[in-house]
Formats: structure tokens, sequence, C-alpha cells
């Protein structure tokens, strides 16, 4: 229960260190820049929290040789890269 409640507190510290700064501008375009970086950045810390849960339940199911646990590690961590990369893929995806 201790590990559970650290990782927590570690990642929300993380997720409000990470996220980045959004300043008010004149300019309305810059403004749904700046919402848009930081919505981004919020999705990004969701998709890095998963992928550390993942790694959590790969290791754990080598330990305890569960097959089962090791086939949702494995998921959780491909959707945390999937959620950590959403940007870059969409701008692959969009060709900007």
């Amino acid at each position: 229960m201790r590990k559970k409640i650290c990782f927590a507190v570690i990642a929300a510290v993380f997720c409000l260190a990470s996220a980045p700064a959004v300043s008010a501008a004149t300019d309305p375009i810059e403004v749904v820049r700046n919402l848009s970086d930081f919505i981004f950045g919020m999705i990004r810390a969701v998709g890095v929290i998963l992928l550390g849960w993942g790694i959590v339940q790969v290791g754990l199911s080598v330990q305890s040789h569960d097959p089962s646990q090791r086939s949702n590690g494995f998921l959780t961590l491909a959707g945390g890269v999937i959620i950590t990369f959403t940007r870059e893929i969409l701008d692959i995806i969009t060709g900007g």
C-alpha cells in the first residue's frame, strides 16, 4: 500500500512540475496555441503515468509468473506510449 501511495505522490509531483506555463497574449491565435500546449502537456503527463504503471505491471508479472498480468502490463505500456506521443502522432497524420 505504501508503494502505491509513494508512486501516486511522485506522479502528482511530476505532473505539476512538467506542466507548461500558459501566459496571456493579445493575439487570439497565440491564446489558442498556449491553451493547446497546456492541454497536450496534461495529456503527456497522463501518458507518462500510464507508462510508469505499465512498467510496474510488467515487473510484477515477471516476479509472480502471471501471463495475464503481463499481457495487461504490455497493453498499458503501449497505451502510455501512444498517449505520451499524441501530439507528434497528430502532427505526422496531418502533415504539420
